[in-house]
């Protein structure tokens, strides 16, 4: 009896650990492309992402460079004071996105042009998104808006 009772736990414990690979597994699968990696524009000018791969773009809107097109076409240039990349926007920018503020974008780059399928803007006029604020640090072009 005592036996019994062992392989039995023995295959408890060996049916519950496939179901715990089993179900990483298939999470880890179903957030593949959900996971957006966050680039500056130095990292893209050093290193350009595959056209395929969908990242996450951050920095500053360069002053001058927002260039309203046809329709709800827009094109600006985003800069972390180290490189620059040309950001194309089909789509309605949110109310607080305007130059020389910080935003995030999620798209691809395609010829050498970000083409964005999604735009964060700052929420009020001290935020910037921390990886913008790490990016321009890095830099050394961050100013900190408090004085601090």
């Amino acid at each position: 009896m005592k036996g019994l009772k062992k392989k039995r736990r023995i295959q408890v414990v060996a049916l519950a650990a496939v179901a715990l690979v089993l179900a990483t597994g298939l999470i880890g699968y179903a957030m593949k492309d959900g996971i957006n990696y966050f680039r500056a524009p130095s990292e893209i000018a050093e290193k350009p992402p595959a056209p395929t791969e969908t990242f996450r773009l951050g920095g500053l809107v360069e002053e001058g460079s927002l260039m309203r097109g046809q329709g709800e076409a827009i094109t600006f240039n985003v800069t972390d004071g180290g490189a620059t990349v040309k950001v194309s926007y089909t789509g309605i920018l949110p109310d607080l996105f305007e130059e020389n503020q910080g935003m995030i974008g999620t798209g691809k780059l395609m010829d050498g042009v970000f083409v964005a399928s999604e735009i964060l803007a700052k929420h009020d006029e001290t935020y910037m998104p921390r990886e913008v604020v790490d990016a321009l640090k890095e830099q050394g072009v961050y100013q900190d808006p408090n004085g601090s």
